[in-house]
């Protein structure tokens, strides 16, 4: 028998926002989107070190609009 997606949509969504986080991240990466994208370890370093200082909170996360609206502003 197959798991329920309803059922494990509803039990995930129980999770800390951290763990949900996880499973999301989980979930896309399985995808075959049939893009492969090379990325560099360089790059793969870079990616990893970002998620993780926003997983703890070290860094502020400002909605992209909001910094476009302060560009066109600045630069208009």
């Amino acid at each position: 028998m197959k798991p329920d997606p309803k059922k494990l949509i509803h039990e995930a969504m129980q999770l800390e926002p951290e763990s949900r986080a996880l499973v999301a991240e989980t979930l896309l990466e399985s995808l075959d989107l049939g893009a492969d994208v090379e990325i560099s370890k360089e790059w793969r370093e870079e990616i990893r070190r970002r998620c993780e200082a926003i997983d703890e909170g070290a860094i502020d996360l400002v909605q992209g609009d909001l910094v476009l609206d302060k560009f066109r502003r600045k630069y208009d």
